[in-house]
């Protein structure tokens, strides 16, 4: 196994563990919000915080698909019954026959299929709903920003004109 499957799934499993950790850091900011004598500009405060929060949970996510495409891979490299690639077995049972190899990717997501006449095939669905949540994730946490930097400008308008 090389440094680079060592790594990714040493990333991918921290990115696992670190979900706990955003659901409870979330859960407090959002309580903290709700209760009274809160910052004047909570509102500009909070957007901010929910966009590097989305940035975050991009990243985090993106990490536990790395993790996933690279284990998909290494259980294809190795073991008594690694060939055909039991990703591209499970989803497929009929081109068992046919199939000549695979191709992972890490960005996009995703583990191709190769069959003998060059085809590919998706080998799991995971992964394009991983690059779905990803990439919404990001849209996210760019329209948070910017609504974040309208807000405190607004702001600082409504400041300067009393």
């Amino acid at each position: 196994m090389s440094i680079l499957a060592v790594l990714l799934s040493l990333l991918g499993m921290a990115a696992v563990l670190a979900i706990p950790v955003w659901l409870i850091t979330v859960v407090v900011k959002l309580v903290l919000v709700a209760l009274p004598r809160r910052r004047p500009d909570w509102g500009v405060n909070l957007l901010r915080w929910g966009s590097v929060m989305a940035a975050v949970a991009a990243a985090d996510l993106y990490l536990i698909g790395l993790g996933l495409v690279r284990f998909a891979a290494s259980e294809s490299e190795s073991g008594t019954d690694s060939a055909p690639s039991p990703s591209c077995r499970d989803e497929v049972p009929g081109a068992i026959e046919s199939i000549a190899g695979y191709e992972p990717s890490y960005v996009p997501l995703g583990f191709d299929c190769i069959l003998d006449d060059g085809t590919t095939y998706p080998g799991s669905g995971i992964y394009a709903w991983l690059n779905g949540i990803v990439l919404a994730f990001v849209v996210a946490a760019i329209a948070l920003r910017v609504a974040g930097g309208y807000a405190a400008e607004r702001r600082a308008r409504k400041q300067t004109e009393t």
